[in-house]
């Protein structure tokens, strides 16, 4: 059973892998799709946990995602071939691409093609962010995070700022993690009286 299942994660995401265009965050929608509406196996409260902790890690987030499904789901050698599944036709392709990338940019029909996928990894990327909008808890501290950042990307861009946002994913984590605990001295001093 659990063979069978290592080679359905490795296939899904061998499939996802060849057939994604834009990255990690136009892949989020598919896997979402694929994961908690197809095969439910998670919920969407854990498929946005995963996507968090998969942003906030270095690394790829499509590989991070495909080895956090894969482990998940069947341990070591889940997150072996998973990660090996997403990683895999992106280096098969490229490396088949770099081999005549002036000749192959050339082509008109090539120049037109990535035109239209990069039409349709907008969409896939905005699509995910609305989707991970919609399934996130109206919490004050939620909205207060998600407006803070989002005017701060707004004046960093507006005004040509020179300030990564994994700046603004470490402050907003460690926002979280002090209203978290916070949470638990104030159940704590509840429970306590």
């Amino acid at each position: 059973m659990k063979k069978k299942k290592i080679l359905t994660l490795f296939l899904t995401f061998l499939k996802i892998g060849a057939f994604t265009f834009g990255g990690g965050y136009a892949m989020i929608a598919i896997l979402e799709n694929e994961f908690v509406e197809n095969k439910k196996w998670m919920t969407k409260e854990e498929f946005l946990d995963m996507v968090a902790i998969a942003e906030s890690t270095p690394g790829p987030i499509a590989i991070n995602s495909a080895t956090y499904i894969g482990y998940r789901q069947a341990g070591f050698w889940g997150s072996l071939l998973s990660t090996l599944g997403v990683v895999l036709p992106s280096f098969v392709i490229i490396y088949i691409i770099s081999l005549f990338f002036d000749k192959f940019l050339q082509f008109e029909y090539v120049q037109y093609a990535f035109k239209g996928i990069q039409a349709c990894v907008v969409y896939l990327i905005l699509s995910a962010g609305i989707k991970m909008l919609k399934g996130l808890k109206k919490t004050a501290l939620n909205i207060i995070i998600l407006v803070s950042v989002i005017c701060s990307m707004l004046l960093i861009s507006l005004f040509a700022w020179n300030f990564s946002s994994i700046y603004l994913i470490l402050i907003s984590g460690v926002i979280g993690l002090v209203a978290y605990y916070i949470s638990l001295i104030k159940k704590k001093d509840e429970v306590e009286k």
